[in-house]
């Protein structure tokens, strides 16, 4: 348990290193972009708030790319969020929350909370693979990578995860939507794997969430019946089959069980 506690802790620091690495790249290909204007020496960017006419091009030119980095900066978290493991097992959260009935409980900002560790947990060798093979490279002071160099790298563990999960079916959907004839499975474009990748994940959630239902729906029945039976119609079944499925769910370990469940289906 010792060597498996470490290992979860070197995957959380390695993937916080890398969101932080990360911003110093997109801060250091920033600065790379003045080399043409600057004489061929890297110079410090800096970043003056305010409205106002530009005098010339170069002004122009480093507003749009400001507000590129910004516009980039704004749609990480979603593509961070679509291409990992979360979309999975949030979902399946909220199933297990609907099928128990108990609305409000846990609260969202839990199953959310959850759901950010447990994605941590599944995608922690894949980042890092990506921080060695394309962070560390780019980061060194001798011989250091490109920027281009090391995207292409970072996309490599990231474009495996996905075609793993991904079903055949939905990929091929979306390669014939958009004309594409890859060769292998390196040829496929981001543009096709990552809505093809969403799709497998929705289908693979709702296809657990049924699983998740079905205990609970038994009960539910048997508690109406048994009400029916001895003649209490009044009685509201939810006040009864509730503290029955917490208890099945309490008796069967059900978190332990479903986050088992989720993170052996990514192993």
């Amino acid at each position: 348990m010792n060597g498996t506690s470490r290992a979860d802790n070197r995957n959380f620091k390695t993937f916080v290193k890398f969101a932080l690495i990360l911003l110093g790249i997109f801060g250091a290909a920033a600065a790379r972009s003045q080399v043409g204007s600057s004489g061929g020496s890297v110079q410090i960017p800096s970043l003056n708030i305010g409205v106002g006419g530009a005098n010339n091009r170069e002004q122009v030119s480093s507003t749009l790319q400001i507000l590129a980095l910004l516009t980039i900066l704004s749609v990480a978290p979603a593509i961070l969020i679509l291409t990992t493991a979360f979309t999975r097992i949030v979902i399946v959260l909220g199933f297990v929350r609907s099928a128990l009935g108990t609305q409000a409980i846990p609260p969202t900002q839990v199953l959310v909370g959850l759901s950010l560790f447990l994605t941590l947990y599944v995608m922690g060798p894949t980042y890092d693979r990506v921080y060695k093979e394309a962070v560390v490279p780019y980061m060194a002071k001798s011989n250091p990578i490109t920027f281009e160099e090391a995207l292409k790298r970072a996309e490599v563990p990231v474009r495996e995860f996905m075609l793993k999960h991904t079903y055949e079916s939905d990929l091929q959907m979306f390669l014939e939507m958009r004309n594409e004839k890859p060769a292998s499975s390196k040829d496929v474009s981001l543009m096709a794997l990552i809505p093809s990748f969403i799709i497998s994940e929705l289908k693979t959630a709702f296809i657990i969430g049924f699983y998740i239902f079905v205990p609970f729906i038994i009960i539910d029945l048997i508690v109406a019946s048994v009400l029916m039976g001895m003649g209490m119609m009044m009685m509201p079944p939810v006040v009864v089959s509730l503290p029955a499925k917490l208890l099945v769910f309490v008796l069967a370990d059900g978190w332990s069980v479903l986050a088992r469940t989720l993170l052996s289906g990514y192993m």
